[in-house]
């Protein structure tokens, strides 16, 4: 195959890749955006396996990867639950960046191989290339590890805060600078795996110190580092395929941490600093005695069958009690009987951006009943029940209301603004950003506590009495 046609294939694989990420930017492309992806992947894996034009054996290996990876990554969506798709996400940027640091260890051990010079004496821009990316790389990995730990509950969501982190972490991010300088002159295989180790490290404290409140915005931020990375090594192999995928995941990952922090009224850097959820909440701590309302099932299917606009609020409880089904059920069930039935997402609540609308696309519900806060919120005060599963931390009135509060100044669905707000919780505990939720306490609240998902199916029977 020429260069001339393998630039161009790879120019048409890029532009596919375009097109995936504006199908996927809605519901009701987001099939056809999968579709792009996956033939514009399988153009530029076989354009490259073409013009590499690599022995027999090293042909037979290739593929072999290709086999044990594709069955892998088959297997692994086949089984894995909706559910588990953010640290799901977090795992797999794990392996990119991964990925990333095995292919600069590659160029450095072998540059003849990748045409960057020879061993000793290889190019000064390559070696920049190769230092930004195994850098990037390296973070990546365990970054993406310590948030998967968090997100599947086998590490405190809570912050870790240690003594003097950021001095610790400005300290290593001069130390990088330096290594990578004395990489480029000296071209010491040392000083690569130097650059590596405090790469990793660095990893892992810029993730622990942040909360669970901020996890949507930690994987937004390094599916963008994992883009980076990628075009970095992509710049250092010479292939304009990973050059452009690389950008386009960098540039769309900070985007959306962009879109993320604003949904969530916090700066980048506050994020990246560390610290927020995970707070001790105390709901008594004024000694004031609060007091909740606790309704039953029966009493949220009389309210609802009798209003004339619901509005249902999903949030991560729904997802860990999978009931985005007897959800749809209870919607269909409403519309029967006349009422107008719409949902309300806010941009961060789940695990990941975009967690609750894959939910509710799973389960089938119209694209057309689902509104962003921004476009919902004003509809709040009209409802005459705002049904709330699980959104804790995204209703917490502390936001708008509280200047104390950590959150204070998040954009939040105005769900206490409804006539009625029903509330579906195991319990009164705080939410992910472990703060307590002074919505529990209002007049107008009524708290349904037990699993979601029994919740909700038994509201559907007890509307069929």
């Amino acid at each position: 195959m020429s260069a001339n046609l393998a630039s161009f294939l790879y120019l048409v694989s890029g532009i596919l890749f375009i097109l995936a990420l504006r199908g996927l930017s809605h519901p009701t492309t987001s099939r056809q955006g999968n579709v792009y992806g996956m033939v514009g992947m399988a153009i530029a894996i076989g354009t490259t396996l073409l013009y590499a034009t690599p022995s027999f054996g090293g042909f037979v290996l290739i593929v072999l990867g290709l086999a044990i990876g594709g069955g892998i990554g088959a297997v692994i969506a086949k089984r894995i639950a909706m559910t588990a798709m953010p640290q799901l996400v977090a795992a797999f940027h794990s392996l990119v960046g991964l990925a990333a640091v095995m292919v600069a260890a590659a160029a450095l051990y072998a540059p003849e191989s990748f045409g960057i010079g020879t061993l000793g004496a290889i190019h000064a821009q390559a070696l920049v290339e190769m230092s930004l990316g195994v850098a990037i790389g390296a973070i990546t990995f365990t970054g993406s590890i310590i948030a998967f730990l968090k997100l599947d509950g086998r590490m405190s969501g809570k912050p870790i805060l240690l003594p003097m982190r950021h001095v610790v972490n400005a300290g290593l991010a001069i130390a990088l600078v330096v290594l990578i300088v004395l990489l480029v002159t000296t071209q010491s295989t040392s000083i690569f795996w130097l650059i590596v180790i405090a790469s990793l490290v660095l990893g892992v404290l810029i993730i622990i110190p942040i909360g669970g409140a901020d996890m949507p915005v930690v994987v937004s931020m390094l599916n963008s580092y994992s883009g980076w990375a990628a075009a970095g090594i992509g710049f250092t192999l010479g292939n304009l395929a990973l050059i452009i995928t690389g950008a386009l995941v960098g540039s769309s990952g900070a985007i959306l941490s962009y879109i993320m922090c604003k949904g969530m009224n916090r700066s980048f850097i506050s994020v990246i600093l560390g610290g927020f959820g995970g707070e001790t909440a105390a709901a008594a701590d004024d000694g004031i005695e609060r007091t909740v309302k606790q309704g039953s099932a029966d009493d949220a299917a009389y309210l609802m069958a009798n209003a004339q606009k619901v509005i249902i609020v999903p949030g991560y409880g729904m997802a860990v009690a999978q009931a985005q089904h007897a959800l749809r059920e209870l919607a269909d069930k409403l519309k029967e009987a006349g009422v107008e039935v719409k949902y309300a997402i806010h941009p961060v609540a789940g695990r990941m951006p975009g967690h609750m609308n894959v939910l509710l696309a799973e389960a089938q519900v119209p694209y057309d009943e689902v509104f962003e806060l921004e476009d919902i919120n004003s509809e709040f005060a009209q409802a005459d029940v705002a049904y709330v599963i699980g959104a804790n931390d995204v209703t917490n009135p502390a936001a708008r209301d509280d200047k104390t509060s950590p959150i204070y100044g998040m954009p939040i669905l105005d769900v206490d603004k409804a006539r009625t707000c029903l509330f579906v919780k195991r319990s009164l505990g705080s939410g992910y950003a472990g703060i307590d939720n002074t919505l529990f306490y209002k007049d107008g609240t009524m708290m349904l506590l037990g699993d979601a998902k029994k919740m909700t199916e038994d509201i559907v029977k007890a509307m069929d009495h």
